[in-house]
């Protein structure tokens, strides 16, 4: 039982995060139409990815009768503001925070895969599920890096990780 409860918080966390990671693509895709054109696409398809893993989380939680995480709009309104800075300030600036994101995510699907690995399941499966497409957003996001300038990777880095992981951890306590 245990470890099933701990398989739901993680996918409550996990769905919130999504649910984050919607609002900063969908702030992007507002700004990136001024100062990036050429990116809009690309965030789109990121956001409809998104969307997928949410709704992969979103059926989980309702299969196991559990509500979704008290971070949820918190990592909403918080990734709308971190998207549309991000997109006024250039494609260095939204790749940087796609890349810091997903690294940080990514190590905390690698663990949780680690520790849900028999003992739910279930949860795994849907982390399972969203992996590639994480892998994607980062490794896309991280080419654009070497054609962009150096000035607001070196900035974002450090602030969004950080950032993320603050959300990840404030979202299994709450």
């Amino acid at each position: 039982m245990a470890d099933t409860a701990l398989g739901g918080r993680i996918l409550k966390v996990n769905h919130a995060g999504e649910n984050g990671a919607i609002h900063i693509y969908a702030g992007q895709v507002i700004t990136a139409r001024w100062t990036v054109p050429a990116l809009v696409d690309e965030l789109r398809e990121f956001q409809s990815h998104e969307e997928s893993h949410r709704a992969i989380f979103a059926s989980e939680l309702q299969r196991r009768g559990l509500r979704q995480c008290r971070s949820y709009w918190l990592c909403g309104a918080g990734g709308f503001l971190l998207g549309l800075i991000t997109g006024l300030l250039g494609r260095s600036a939204i790749a940087a925070t796609t890349v810091a994101v997903e690294k940080v995510v990514l190590g905390h699907l690698q663990h949780q895969l680690r520790t849900l690995t028999g003992h739910d399941p279930a949860a795994v499966t849907a982390i399972h599920q969203i992996v590639d497409e994480e892998q994607t957003h980062h490794d896309q996001s991280a080419a654009h890096l070497g054609t962009a300038g150096r000035f607001w990777p070196q900035l974002l880095t450090p602030i969004v990780a950080a950032s993320t992981e603050s959300v990840i951890w404030l979202g299994m306590r709450l």
